[in-house]
């Protein structure tokens, strides 16, 4: 039997996952489905997330950075909540982003434009140094697991981060994540392309090599999904 650690990182198929396709941005904004790419339930999901956020002590004078923002699901809520100024965004889509602006904030003029970042690499260039709380909601899934070391490792320059919020699909353990994985919603998740599930052990290994802690968190989740909440040491 593989180890754990190589069970949860073989290389995807590109093409398993569709936000890597060309054109696939371009394509949903211009048919008017910016919400659609983004995993749909978008209300629910949206409200979920923000939940989450002020039940982890978000305040309207935090700084929150949406890591794969998307089409602002969640920022249509958290910027009329948040101090003026105080979201930031970044994903893989400039465009996205965009297309979330214009069309799902009661307020566009709220959100500076400057606030919302692509980032392919989970470097988080331009973004205030001033984030407080970090949210990575339905974002790994879609990853292999290295983007989360990368995520991790990224995030630690920000001095005032308290915590990160992320979100990964789960296998039980290491002999059964050697399969396609269905979960308790019905999403089935595979090692080795997207949908990536992952095994707790390796999130709370590769946590702790990067900097943090973490601890998983006992809450129901859109599609099965498991919460986290990784804060840097010492914190």
């Amino acid at each position: 039997m593989e180890p754990a650690s190589v069970i949860a990182r073989k290389p995807a198929s590109v093409s398993s996952n569709p936000y890597q396709k060309p054109d696939f941005y371009s394509s949903a904004i211009a048919a008017g489905r910016h919400r659609d790419i983004v995993g749909g339930r978008w209300d629910e999901t949206g409200r979920v997330q923000m939940s989450i956020l002020q039940q982890a002590g978000l305040k309207p004078h935090h700084h929150l950075l949406d890591i794969g923002a998307g089409a602002l699901r969640l920022g249509c809520k958290a910027v009329p909540y948040l101090d003026r100024g105080h979201y930031w965004a970044t994903d893989a889509s400039r465009a996205i982003l965009l297309a979330g602006h214009r069309e799902e904030l009661a307020d566009p003029e709220q959100l500076d434009e400057a606030q919302l970042i692509e980032d392919t690499g989970f470097r988080f260039p331009g973004v205030s140094d001033c984030i407080t709380h970090a949210i990575a909601f339905a974002v790994f899934p879609h990853l292999t697991m290295d983007y989360l070391r990368r995520a991790l490792i990224g995030l630690r320059r920000f001095d005032h981060l308290s915590m990160l919020l992320f979100t990964v699909f789960l296998a039980p353990d290491a002999a059964t994540a050697q399969a396609p994985y269905r979960q308790r919603d019905g999403v089935v998740t595979h090692a080795g392309r997207a949908p990536f599930h992952m095994l707790e052990e390796d999130v709370a290994a590769l946590a702790l090599a990067c900097g943090w802690t973490q601890t998983r968190e006992n809450v129901m989740l859109p599609r099965g999904q498991v919460l986290f909440v990784a804060r840097p040491l010492g914190c």
